[in-house]
């Protein structure tokens, strides 16, 4: 080999190493001097030409391997200050009180703003050079509406805290036995709404709850309205509504979701004509109108998205054997520990993961008597070591059996994700998270699995039972459908300007009567906040996470009857309880995470 060629490899070699970050630290500069040098001397010996005649190809792969290293120790760090957060923010909502209340805040706050010094970081890489995985990562990170300003942030954080408290703590207070009672939302007022039948005393609660959280929430939520906006469009977005919209990945989301309740609103209007046939007759005429709307406290839940508590009233055919199995968990001895067991068993039975031990060690399945909660059924990640917690306060009845396998569904998608860098720590999209759950509900609440488990013994397999089972199922799936179509257009709404704070209260009942055709019991002013009864919105979820669930969670159950052999029958009778097969296509899903 001459000395000119074994220079020109010399050349090609140190250029090439220069372009590398150095100490994977900076990206190094290569001069146009040196791009010229390689060019001239070596291209013209034929020898392959190892550096282009501009630096745009190095420096997009410099940048490229740069990005990459900086994603990797975002994703390390975001980790760890993750972790921190919410260990905070669970040891305020099992034990609130304000010592908790003020770690937690600058606990979220701490995170915020660090994730926001980040995200200005990010302006000095070109993630549309970058590939599809680079790209993804970095749109994550921009899904971002933390105000920049930082008494802003900590403004928000404050008002956050004060009207999730004011949620959690509510209370309807009544004598009882010459005794002043007052009742938490979860479990007492929740059980009234399930077992009682009194229209007065479901008044008393209905409102009671509204009366205790609303008005004292109104002004704080609609500052943190504005200043929720304020954030998001720093970061770009026009209004806080479309960063909620944004990791659907579905463009002009709610018209889709009006497109696709305009195909099922057909059968809501059937059920609720129904229903509201069956309540007129158990009422009287007078407090149930047989052509108007419905009184929203009658439908067995508070906030009227499920219907299923009420299924004695309306049975197509009452003499039939009833599918709740409340009755049973208590005769047999059912508490909630045994409640999750039996939900676990399921998910292990295709092939799934156990719950971790630190999952038992640490989760609070029953409200302790001690202290203030947050009792509203949620799944928290604590992203080290499958640490993984459910908080709810459970009841044993059959619509808590259902609620737990919803949660262990949430549980199951974490643990299977738990290896993806920690961007990518969630579901496809919101929906997808919450349909998993209620996708194994499907067959593990449905007459045969229940046999299968001993907790339904005389369930005739009879024209009129299987009417009866999916009118239940109708009771629960489609007015959630229309509850959450409904306040997801009140919260685009608000945040677009469309609706102003002195008009929350008509709009939203405005809307509850034109997407849900109910009516409150009582007259509402603007003085109300009937929004603040909802959990969601107070804590600042869209409900088209739900609304995306109940429309994906049929397709994955179709899919996954297939996956176990289950080609022919009606849907409604499959289960897949015992199939590893149906397991193993779930988990090959759950795994990709947000990736």
């Amino acid at each position: 080999m001459t000395r000119s060629w074994i220079l020109c490899l010399v050349f090609c070699v140190l250029v090439v190493e220069t372009a590398k970050p150095a100490s994977q630290l900076q990206r190094s500069t290569v001069t146009e001097g040196m791009v010229k040098v390689v060019n001239t001397f070596c291209c013209p010996r034929r020898l392959r030409c190892c550096i282009p005649d501009k630096r745009v190809a190095i420096d997009k792969s410099v940048d490229e391997i740069e990005a990459r290293m900086w994603l990797r120790q975002y994703n390390a760090e975001l980790r760890k200050r993750a972790t921190s957060a919410t260990e905070a923010s669970w040891a305020h909502s099992t034990n609130m009180n304000p010592v908790t209340a003020a770690a937690a805040i600058q606990a979220s706050s701490q995170l915020k703003e660090w994730r926001l010094k980040k995200r200005k970081e990010t302006k000095r890489f070109t993630p549309a050079a970058y590939s599809e995985d680079l790209r993804r990562q970095f749109w994550l990170i921009s899904l971002d509406g933390t105000p920049e300003d930082s008494n802003d942030l900590r403004q928000m954080s404050k008002l956050k805290n004060d009207i999730e408290t004011l949620y959690s703590t509510g209370k309807t207070c009544r004598d009882e036995n010459e005794n002043e009672v007052c009742h938490p939302l979860e479990p007492d007022l929740e059980r009234i709404f399930a077992t009682s039948r009194d229209y007065n005393e479901l008044q008393w609660a209905w409102l009671g709850f509204r009366d205790a959280v609303g008005p004292a929430m109104r002004e704080k939520f609609a500052r943190l309205v504005e200043l929720k906006n304020s954030g998001a469009q720093e970061h770009g977005f026009g209004n806080y509504w479309e960063l909620f919209e944004a990791p659907f990945e579905i463009e002009n989301l709610l018209d889709v979701a009006n497109d696709l309740w305009s195909q099922i609103r057909p059968l809501y209007i059937q059920l609720h004509a129904y229903v509201r046939r069956r309540l007129a007759t158990f009422y009287g005429e007078d407090k149930v109108s047989t052509t108007g709307p419905i009184p929203a406290h009658l439908l067995g839940n508070i906030w009227a998205k499920w219907w299923g508590n009420i299924y004695s009233l309306v049975a197509p055919y009452p003499n039939q054997p009833d599918m709740n199995v409340t009755s049973v968990l208590l005769q047999k001895g059912y508490d909630p520990l045994r409640m999750f067991k039996t939900a676990e068993e399921f998910f292990t039975s295709i092939g799934l993961r156990k719950l971790p031990e630190v999952f038992w060690e640490k989760s609070m399945i029953v409200r302790p008597d001690d202290r203030e909660v947050s009792c509203h059924p949620t799944s928290w990640d604590f992203h080290h070591h499958s640490d993984v917690r459910v908080k709810m306060c459970t009841e044993v009845n059959h619509e808590y059996l259902e609620t737990v396998h919803h949660e262990l569904g949430h549980i199951q998608y974490l643990l299977q994700y738990e290896d993806q860098p920690m961007l990518y720590r969630d579901g496809a999209n919101p929906g997808f998270h919450e349909a998993v759950g209620d996708t194994i509900a499907l067959s593990a609440m449905t007459p045969a699995h229940l046999r299968t488990v001993e907790l339904l013994e005389d369930w005739p397999d009879t024209h009129e039972s299987e009417i009866n089972f999916l009118l239940r199922q109708a009771l629960d799936k489609i007015p959630a459908l229309a509850m959450g179509l409904m306040i997801d257009t009140w919260q685009s709404r608000g945040f677009s300007g469309k609706i102003t704070a002195d008009e929350y209260n008509r709009e939203w009942w405005k809307l509850r009567l034109e997407y849900q055709g109910l009516s409150p019991p009582v007259q509402r002013t603007e003085e109300d906040f009937d929004a603040g009864s909802k959990f969601h919105i107070v804590y600042g979820f869209a409900m088209m996470r739900y609304f995306v669930s109940y429309i994906i969670q049929f397709q994955f159950h179709e899919s996954l009857c297939r996956e176990a052999g289950y080609l022919q029958g009606p849907l409604h009778k499959c289960d897949i309880y015992g199939f590893s097969e149906a397991g193993d296509r779930l988990r090959e899903m759950l795994r990709m995470g947000q990736s």
